[in-house]
């Protein structure tokens, strides 16, 4: 009892591009940090700044600050769903097909033997 079609399309395609998007979503959301800790820090060491000008420019940095961490706060909500239900899908089909999964394991381990041996013979012409 094997993956329906479209289920199976959905499976491996979300695969490959979870991957990759979870991995840019985890340097937005580095690079997201980062940049409130810095904007913090500028707001801190210009807290002695006076004037009108200075206090709006502050007050809303603070608020862009904030719209900011809330945005991250929702991709990081989003990048946990969507590594569960990459999780979800990969057990279901695991559970649903136990020898193909064995067989790709097995298949991934022999490559892998290969590539080792390979290694250690041309270590050994040399």
């Amino acid at each position: 009892m094997g993956l329906s079609g479209s289920k199976a399309k959905y499976y491996f395609m979300s695969t490959n591009s979870n991957q990759h998007a979870a991995v840019t979503r985890e340097k937005l959301v580095e690079d997201v940090k980062v940049l409130t800790k810095d904007v913090q820090d500028l707001l801190k060491a210009t807290a002695s700044v006076v004037g009108e000008k200075a206090a709006e420019a502050r007050v809303k940095v603070e608020e862009s600050l904030k719209v900011a961490q809330d945005k991250l706060a929702v991709a990081q909500d989003s990048v946990k769903a969507k590594g569960k239900e990459a999780i979800a899908a990969t057990d279901e089909y695991v559970r649903d097909n136990p020898w193909n999964a064995v067989g790709i394991a097995a298949g991934v381990g022999f490559l892998i033997g290969l590539g080792f041996a390979a290694g250690t013979f041309l270590r050994r012409r040399d």
